[in-house]
């Protein structure tokens, strides 16, 4: 298998390193190699979050600038912060309005890079759902309606699954379906 490169971002406290978790334990279960490194900056005063996350064979735990096949934000400002991450012809998934995502000062530069952007408003969702902390298993369901990436959808919600703590299994499960839903209409 090729090596598939993720960078997920947001600030501190949107759960960045968790929404990694998912991903790296995902592939883990699937019997695929990984390497990742989070930077967390001044994540403890709402400050930049950057996760990179290479599954496959890799030497090195750090995704170049134009090598990444996907980026996942949580913050719409961070998105466009990393998309030089992205590599021509990556996917881009933002916890952002859709009808308004990207920004039209970006919408240029996406297309010249033939990038495809995703968006939908995964904080709005989770909070609907009584748990605006779960944004992040949110976008992960959102991204996996897709089918990009060498991880499944039924991958990704099983280690959900297994990793939400017992009162939480139930609302976790609720919002990953529903946002899966919500990407499948869009796909």
């Amino acid at each position: 298998m090729k090596t598939i490169n993720y960078v997920l971002t947001g600030l501190g406290g949107q759960g960045i390193l968790f929404m990694t978790k998912i991903f790296a334990t995902a592939a883990l279960n699937k019997g695929y190699s990984i390497l990742g490194a989070e930077t967390h900056g001044m994540a403890q005063r709402g400050g930049s979050v950057v996760s990179h996350l290479r599954i496959g064979e890799t030497r090195s735990s750090l995704i170049r600038a134009g090598a990444a096949d996907f980026l996942l934000s949580m913050d719409e400002s961070e998105a466009y912060r990393y998309l030089p991450y992205l590599k021509k012809g990556g996917k881009l998934f933002a916890n952002a309005p859709s009808d308004a995502f990207p920004d039209r000062k970006v919408a240029a530069y996406l297309e010249k890079n033939d990038i495809e952007p995703r968006a939908m408003e995964a904080a709005k969702t989770a909070m609907e759902l009584g748990s605006p902390r779960s944004t992040n298993l949110a976008l992960v369901a959102f991204y996996a309606a897709f089918g990009f990436g060498p991880l499944s959808a039924d991958d990704l919600r099983t280690t959900v699954d297994n990793m939400s703590p017992g009162p939480f299994k139930e609302t976790n499960l609720k919002i990953f379906d529903a946002c899966y839903d919500t990407g499948r209409k869009m796909a």
